[in-house]
């Protein structure tokens, strides 16, 4: 038996290394540079997405990141173009080099191996400048009419509505409190029936919408010379600013104090108004409901991908992730059964 463990062990070795000669090969015919020089290609480890990443070098100063998409998922091949879209409104992100469609190959811009998650132990004199960068890339993205996105409307995912925030909390119940945490059922079904919980839905989804990012948190926001540049922004879609904010203010991979996400949310607000797109009276009670919402989806992800994908270690984020959707559950009235339930995990 560990004859053949062994014999499999070097079989995939081997596959591994061909996979990459084979990319190799592709890179050498759409950038000549990269003919002639020595070239080393090291995949690049990329939370639970399906896709693969690859840094390309020849030398210090030509690299460049290699994308494998699976081409099953329609949301990976709209990935250029809405790059495209972003580097035609101003908003930094990679620029793409060369896109084969047929392979499910993307050829883009390196930007570095420092995000803002890179920054997470760093003071907050330290942090404070650098998710301002990122909270004014991503105000650009939310001050765009709607309208703007028509041309790409064919290449984003569903929009925000109700039935999406309803799937967010399903997943959240079903995932985490029913895969991870065991919660007995008829309890767990009792309280995702919350009437406050579908009402929350259909006032989020009755509110405009804007386009977002969809998981704007600190390893999407690659640092470049002090500057924020977005990625991993192929789930773009109409929905809530908020919800973006909520993403970043209530990251699970990194910890915001109170004070500082209020400080953060006073900056946004600033840029929001001086972008012409001011918020509305009501937006911080609307950013709690909204990362009640993002908090559920992450939960509800992490529990899958760590149970269900194998991916073990994202269950570490279960607790800080909980922590948080504690904090916010208890600002929000007419959710008392699913605080107690909470606090009992």
């Amino acid at each position: 038996m560990s004859a053949l463990i062994e014999k499999l062990k070097a079989l995939s070795v081997t596959s591994t290394s061909s996979s990459r000669d084979q990319l190799l090969q592709q890179t050498r015919i759409h950038f000549p540079r990269f003919e002639q020089a020595q070239v080393e290609i090291t995949p690049i480890e990329k939370g639970g997405s399906d896709r693969r990443f690859y840094r390309v070098r020849s030398s210090p100063e030509h690299t460049l990141i290699l994308v494998k998409y699976n081409l099953e998922r329609d949301e990976n091949r709209h990935y250029v173009r809405i790059a495209e879209f972003l580097a035609e409104h101003e908003i930094r992100g990679p620029k793409i080099y060369f896109h084969d469609e047929r392979e499910g190959l993307i050829w883009i811009e390196d930007l570095g191996e420092t995000d803002l998650w890179s920054f997470r132990n760093e003071s907050w004199e330290v942090r404070r400048p650098l998710y301002e960068s990122a909270l004014e890339e991503i105000g650009k993205l939310h001050s765009l009419p709607i309208e703007q996105a028509a041309g790409i409307r064919s290449n984003l995912p569903a929009e925000f509505d109700a039935p999406l925030y309803l799937w967010e909390q399903h997943y959240f119940f079903d995932n985490c409190l029913g895969r991870y945490f065991t919660v007995d059922r008829e309890l767990m079904v009792e309280v995702s029936r919350l009437p406050v919980l579908s009402e929350i839905a259909q006032r989020l989804a009755d509110l405009p919408r804007v386009l977002v990012h969809r998981d704007f948190q600190s390893q999407n926001i690659v640092m470049r010379n002090g500057c924020a540049h977005l990625i991993d922004f192929q789930g773009m879609r109409p929905g809530l600013s908020k919800y973006d904010i909520a993403s970043l203010f209530y990251d699970p991979y990194v910890t915001l104090t109170e004070e500082e996400r209020l400080e953060l949310f006073e900056i946004y607000r600033e840029i929001r108004a001086d972008l012409g797109t001011p918020l509305r009276v009501d937006d911080e009670e609307i950013l709690r409901l909204c990362a009640m919402q993002r908090l559920m989806q992450a939960l509800g992800a992490y529990a899958y991908l760590g149970l269900v994908r194998g991916n073990k270690p994202f269950l570490d984020h279960i607790p800080a992730a909980l922590g948080s959707l504690q904090l916010v559950v208890g600002q929000i009235d007419g959710t008392a059964p699913l605080q107690r339930l909470l606090a009992q995990l």
